[in-house]
């Protein structure tokens, strides 16, 4: 009995701390769908839109959190290659909880030329499924990413990423894909 109690406590407690929880607020998008559509405010304090890039790629990748060393590897990865994106007609859009004034912070000290979009109350993570993982107070969107197609149609989701290769591997689908 007073095993069971101690159990009972500190679950309560690991619950109502949220420490380290995950949350799936709906299920993950899938290659195949239809990209659902979306607006957020950039690092420019600007809406940007999916439809705002239609007949163009559209690499959306959500990270964490601005200015921590995983996604700023993979940012800069994104940004060292955005000329073969540009080549590729692709974009790349960054999404995190951060604000905009978070984002317009990193991108002025990194001087990343693509779209950051700031979404704080997880509109557009849960509209695609991403996980929001919970450490106390602070939330953070799982690193996924969604190519999506000229047509407006996911065709590859990368549920796992590793940033070191993340934006060669985009890419190569993006060529692969044209074929």
């Amino acid at each position: 009995m007073r095993r069971t109690m101690w159990i009972a406590l500190v679950l309560g407690v690991v619950a109502a701390c949220g420490f380290g929880t995950t949350a799936y607020a709906a299920d993950e998008v899938q290659a195949g769908a239809k990209a659902p559509n979306f607006t957020l405010p950039s690092q420019e304090d600007k809406p940007v839109s999916l439809t705002d890039y239609k007949g163009k790629w559209v690499v959306l990748y959500f990270y964490p959190k601005d200015q921590t060393t995983g996604c700023t590897i993979e940012a800069h990865n994104f940004q060292r290659d955005m000329k073969k994106y540009d080549a590729a007609n692709a974009v790349v859009l960054g999404v995190s909880l951060d604000t905009v004034e978070g984002h317009k912070a990193w991108c002025a000290k990194d001087t990343f030329s693509f779209k950051l979009l700031a979404d704080p109350d997880h509109k557009v993570v849960d509209l695609y499924g991403v996980p929001v993982t919970t450490h106390g107070d602070m939330k953070f969107a799982s690193r996924q990413t969604f190519l999506i197609s000229p047509q407006g149609k996911v065709v590859k989701v990368w549920p796992k990423v590793d940033v070191q290769k993340h934006s060669e591997e985009v890419l190569a689908e993006i060529a692969a894909d044209k074929k």
